[in-house]
C-alpha cells in the first residue's frame, strides 16, 4: 500500500495531466499558465472526491432513467464549477464542457487501467 502522501501527489499529477491533454485538444479549454492549471487539477480532484458523490446520490433517479448518461452532465458541472472559481482556466460553454468532460472520463479510465497494469 502506497503512502497517503504519494497518493494524493499521483492523484493530484494524473487530474492536471488530464486537464492539460484536454487543453491541447480542445480549444475550448484554455489556461492562462501553470498555476492555472496546477490549481485547476488540484480543485477539480477535490471536486470529484466530494461534491460528484454527492451529485450523484442526489441525482440517482434521473441517472437511472437516462441509462447513467446523467453522469456526463454531473462532470460538465464539476468542470465549469472549477472554471469559475479559477482564474485563468477557461471553459466555453456547457455543451463543449460535456464533449471535455467525456473525453476526461474516457482518458482517466485509460489511465487508471495503465497505472493498474504497472502493479
Amino acid at each position: 500500500m502506497q503512502h497517503p502522501l504519494v497518493r494524493f501527489l499521483l492523484f493530484w499529477a494524473l487530474n492536471t495531466l488530464v486537464l492539460w491533454v484536454s487543453a491541447e485538444l480542445f480549444a475550448s479549454v484554455r489556461f492562462d499558465g501553470w498555476s492555472a492549471l496546477l490549481v485547476s487539477g488540484l480543485l477539480f480532484g477535490i471536486a470529484h472526491a466530494v461534491l460528484k458523490p454527492l451529485l450523484v446520490i442526489l441525482t440517482l433517479p434521473i441517472t437511472l432513467v437516462t441509462l447513467g448518461l446523467f453522469l456526463l452532465v454531473i462532470n460538465a458541472l464539476l468542470l465549469l464549477l472549477v472554471a469559475w472559481l479559477v482564474p485563468g482556466f477557461h471553459l466555453a460553454g456547457f455543451w463543449q464542457a460535456v464533449l471535455v468532460g467525456l473525453f476526461i472520463s474516457v482518458f482517466s479510465f485509460i489511465l487508471s487501467l495503465l497505472i493498474r497494469a504497472e502493479k
